[in-house]
């Protein structure tokens, strides 16, 4: 996510203009420390122990490996991983499940969201079996309609493919859908779609500082969203 010194804005929405609520999961329902700490320190932890390496130059091999594939579907493919540096990812995401958890604020908007009558679908870039495992830990599945994986789309989300696609599996209409992601690229993809409503989360992490966003409204938690102002007095 790229970081801009623009200020934090208190953006809100007009909710009866909104039918379906398109949610990113890492980043802005749940706490991305424990991706960034997974991909960038354990993993390469383990990787460099089992190739023995040292901790630097194992991270550098694993981030030139990510970068190899960012964009694509084995960008977030748990099983790919596995095979590529030879530790089982998956069982490691399920030891390190205790640190898997909900944004301040996360699980409040979800509630409201639902009492609201808006259809909340979890649009993720990640593997159906790192959804399955924090789904498992949060409870989250049983709070929103459904969780979407790129992987049932064909397509990650900041690609320009993965809008209609993803518009066909859900039937939303795109002028009465919100959809909040950390990720700009994904963002950027969604209003060249067509996206009527969008905003950035630019606290992605409990443990880095808020950044906000040049191009989008950013909010630091979802429940800036529901201060009941309509949409147009948030400038």
């Amino acid at each position: 996510m790229a970081h801009h010194s623009s200020p934090v804005t208190d953006h809100s929405i007009d909710w009866s203009r909104i039918d379906d609520v398109l949610l990113d999961m890492d980043g802005t329902l749940l706490d991305r420390h424990f991706d960034n700490f997974f991909f960038e320190e354990e993993l390469p932890r383990r990787y460099a122990a089992l190739h023995r390496l040292t901790f630097e130059d194992s991270r550098d091999r694993l981030m030139a490996m990510y970068r190899s594939v960012e964009g694509e579907l084995a960008w977030t493919d748990l099983h790919y991983w596995t095979e590529r540096v030879g530790i089982d990812v998956v069982a490691l995401h399920r030891e390190l499940d205790h640190m898997i958890g909900f944004l301040p604020g996360a699980e409040e908007f979800l509630r409201d969201l639902r009492k609201l009558g808006k259809r909340v679908t979890i649009v993720t870039n990640a593997h159906e079996a790192g959804v399955s495992v924090k789904a498992a830990k949060t409870g989250l599945d049983r709070q929103v309609d459904r969780i979407l994986d790129a992987f049932e789309v064909g397509y990650l989300k900041m690609r320009p493919e993965y809008w209609p696609a993803c518009q066909r599996l859900l039937g939303f209409d795109p002028d009465r859908s919100l959809y909040v992601d950390d990720d700009e690229g994904c963002l950027t993809a969604a209003r060249q779609f067509g996206i009527g409503h969008i905003v950035h989360s630019a606290k992605s992490s409990s443990q880095l500082p808020s950044a906000a966003s040049a191009g989008f409204p950013s909010v630091e938690s979802m429940l800036a969203l529901l201060n009941g102002r309509p949409e147009s007095a948030a400038g």
